[in-house]
């Protein structure tokens, strides 16, 4: 790939994800699997005056070793010099940008109870440190090939040819063209001007139906908006959040949520996959879920404490999407995700709340928004997807039908 084209993506990651400002830090989250194209990243962010960049680096066969050796004790502890990191965060504010590579597999056979244990220990020690940058930071989430994720999704091919190949399909759905700036503000204003019609709709609940058995109503919060695109931070400043982006997204009611859902691609959870799987809900609950490959992974995530098996976002992505229309099965959420419609479960979003700037982030989860710590997002979209809006004034409008927009 060429550097010059690499260099307009760091760039576009920066100056139009997560926006730097002049005199901020920046924490950069990579695998090792584009050194290159990290030290590319860090360049532009000094370029757009960042005070310090901080790269904190993983490798999942290090992440494997370390489960298989330590306790849960001892991987669930947050030590004194974390939580120091922590407050430094919560005071300076840094943005922060992840750029995801992991092999979808690359966790496969590690002691997944073991990993969720550590987490529930460790997740109430970070959480009030997370709840007060809530909404305040900008942050952004990209990708680069990884070799291992590359063959995935490229299994007939060489290794640097998948790669290449890979790196193809990253930069053309992430709309890194001759001028990717100008790209994504008319990008941004489509997204913007749906979300305006599904906020003037009044909507009360949807209701998504797809000829794989699907059946579901999912309600609405009053107060809350469909959000897409970019967003803007509580300091004022506007960013995206994901690159590449399709969707018109809403945190829906807490408990408000019947039926079954079955998902049309597989989740690459914690580094493993669940395949083939569906979920029934009662009274917003998950009460069943149900896969041909990683239902014991997928009990465990509804499980990890009480607003996991509760929504915490329905998202609207139509099938005629530069990710879906590319044919190609990511296996990575950040792009499966904007290849169809998507629900997720888990923590919702407080800056979908109308006026989210005046209220607390309790007054928020208050109106119905779920609190977790997870979300994992999940994909129910397919060409037969219908999805209809009962609204306030009792209209059942369409919203999408057999997989598109119906507006």
């Amino acid at each position: 790939m060429k550097k010059t084209v690499l260099r307009e993506y760091a760039r576009l990651i920066v100056r139009c994800g997560v926006h730097v400002q002049k005199g901020q830090e920046v924490l950069v989250y990579a695998d090792l699997d584009q050194p290159e194209f990290v030290q590319m990243v860090v360049e532009e962010a000094y370029k757009a005056k960042a005070k310090k960049v901080t790269v904190q680096w993983n490798y999942q066969p290090l992440q494997k070793i370390h489960t298989r050796y330590q306790s849960v004790k001892t991987m669930g502890a947050v030590e004194e010099w974390e939580k120091a990191r922590l407050q430094h965060y919560v005071d300076v504010v840094p943005a922060r940008i992840h750029l995801v590579s992991e092999d979808p597999d690359g966790l496969k056979g590690v002691n997944m109870e073991k990993l969720a244990k550590a987490r529930q220990l460790s997740y109430p020690i970070v959480k009030p440190y997370h709840d007060q940058l809530e909404n305040r930071d900008q942050w952004c989430i990209a990708a680069v090939p990884g070799v291992a994720w590359a063959k995935k999704v490229f299994p007939g091919l060489s290794k640097s040819q998948a790669v290449e190949k890979l790196w193809d399909a990253i930069l053309s759905t992430s709309r890194v063209d001759e001028n990717p700036v100008r790209a994504w503000e008319k990008h941004n204003a489509d997204l913007q001007a749906r979300c305006d019609y599904l906020n003037r709709l009044g909507i009360e609940s949807l209701h998504y139906t797809a000829d794989n058995g699907t059946d579901l109503t999912v309600g609405m919060i009053p107060e809350a908006r469909f959000c897409g695109g970019g967003e803007m931070s509580l300091q004022g400043i506007f960013f995206n959040p994901n690159i590449p982006t399709e969707e018109c997204f809403i945190s829906p009611m807490r408990g408000k949520a019947e039926g079954i859902v079955y998902a049309t691609k597989p989740l690459s959870y914690q580094g493993q996959l669940i395949e083939n799987f569906s979920v029934r809900f009662e009274n917003g609950r998950a009460v069943e879920v149900k896969a041909e490959k990683g239902e014991e992974l997928l009990k465990t995530l509804i499980a990890m404490d009480e607003g996991a098996a509760y929504l915490g976002e329905c998202a609207l992505v139509p099938q005629a999407s530069p990710i879906a229309e590319s044919g190609l099965l990511f296996y990575n959420t950040l792009f499966d995700e904007n290849a169809a419609c998507h629900l997720a479960l888990g923590m919702g979003f407080a800056d979908t709340i109308e006026d989210f700037q005046n209220k607390s982030l309790d007054e928020c989860r208050a109106l119905g928004i779920n609190d977790s710590m997870i979300h994992e997002d999940f994909m129910i979209g397919c060409d037969t997807m219908n999805i209809d809006a009962t609204c306030a004034d009792g209209k059942v409008v369409p919203i999408f039908r057999n997989g598109n927009w119906a507006f």
